[in-house]
């Protein structure tokens, strides 16, 4: 099949398999004319650089599964380097799931700082010169100097 077919099939550009193709992700066989030329496997390449984008490997994570698939594994996740890429990028996912947790912590604590305020607010309505809340994230960033 022509690069078109092959771009239209697994939903992506011209330009992206011609992008893929300069990474060496991609074979750059040529038929007598001297246009590019794909087969299945080809689409199978590009099916596993896709869900691997999907789950937010970048280009050059993919390397590994590519490789595996051109060797004649039935998987691109079945060869060791393929299996490092996948450890390295649950060590990394949980890093950030930590990450995240802390911030959710931090947000967490400041909306419970909040709602105490309000109520403390609220129930003070009528008295003049009551308490305002004070938001502890613009107190931080005056003490920064922003």
């Amino acid at each position: 099949m022509r690069i078109g077919e092959l771009a239209s099939r697994v939903g992506t550009t011209t330009r992206t398999l011609r992008y893929y193709e300069s990474r060496g992700l991609l074979p750059a066989r040529r038929d007598g004319h001297g246009h590019r030329t794909y087969d299945e496997g080809d689409v199978r390449l590009l099916e596993q650089i896709r869900t691997l984008q999907d789950f937010g490997f970048d280009l050059e994570e993919t390397r590994p599964f590519v490789e595996c698939l051109r060797s004649g594994h039935p998987a691109g996740d079945s060869c060791p380097a393929s299996v490092a890429v996948y450890r390295r990028k649950l060590a990394e996912l949980d890093a950030l799931m930590e990450e995240l947790g802390a911030v959710r912590a931090q947000v967490g604590a400041q909306l419970e700082r909040a709602e105490r305020a309000l109520v403390e607010l609220a129930a003070d309505a009528d008295a003049p010169g009551g308490p305002e809340p004070l938001c502890e994230l613009a107190v931080r960033t005056e003490r920064r100097g922003g």
